[in-house]
């Protein structure tokens, strides 16, 4: 297991943890967008992920500190069946990864949802990532295939491409802010049942170290 990233600010204060986790067959680029996005890097001799590694990254949302700590497993789930729930355990988001050349991975984003959800906290925020947009001559999915069914499942959509890093920071700060404001909603719709008039003192306890969460909510995210 392998860790990296840095701490946001000065002080090095981290405000929130999301656990973050890449799911899809094996060799659509899940470990070269986990790169990408924590580390900017990416390498044409990558070898296939062993068991579970993890990468981290510290963003700034509403002026907190966010670390985003983003678990990518090997895409031959049933030989590493036994970390599965492990994996998914605190899980508040999830990319859903396929190859925008290779048919079948698509097709089996269907049997990952459903292993997600089966596993998952119901709120958790899933963005379908269609990767290797740099190969479009070689395209095997249309782009209007998958927008289709992230609408259906209610699913975020972007294709990325890990190579020349197209969409690769979208996709993560997408899902870093829609995480924020799914645990912001839940913090102001509790606040609001225990007391209408006050959000004082309330806070939500999410997976990992968490804080009191603000309750003005922001559209804007940058990168540490």
């Amino acid at each position: 297991m392998a860790g990296g990233g840095g701490y946001g600010g000065a002080s090095g204060k981290v405000d929130y943890v999301f656990k973050v986790v890449l799911i899809g067959d094996s060799a659509v680029g899940k470990s070269q967008l986990l790169a990408r996005f924590a580390r900017d890097e990416f390498s044409l001799d990558s070898k296939a992920t062993i068991g579970v590694e993890f990468q981290t990254r510290t963003l700034t949302i509403e002026e907190k500190s966010v670390k985003a700590q983003i678990w990518d497993t090997a895409g031959q789930e049933s030989r590493y069946r036994a970390v599965t729930s492990a994996y998914y355990r605190g899980a508040v988001g999830a990319m859903l990864v396929y190859d925008i050349t290779k048919r079948e991975t698509f097709d089996h984003i269907p049997r990952w949802l459903e292993e997600l959800r089966a596993h998952a906290d119901k709120n958790i925020v899933i963005i379908l990532i269609g990767n290797k947009s740099d190969l479009e001559d070689q395209r095997a999915i249309p782009t209007e295939d998958a927008k289709e069914f992230a609408e259906k499942e209610g699913l975020f959509f972007l294709e990325t491409s890990a190579l020349n890093a197209t969409n690769v920071e979208n996709s993560f700060n997408t899902l870093m802010m829609e995480i924020f404001n799914t645990v912001n909603k839940k913090s102001l719709s509790s606040a609001e049942s225990n007391n209408p008039g006050s959000l004082a003192g309330k806070k939500i306890v999410i997976p990992g170290p968490g804080q009191e969460v603000p309750a003005k909510t922001s559209t804007c995210c940058s990168s540490a």
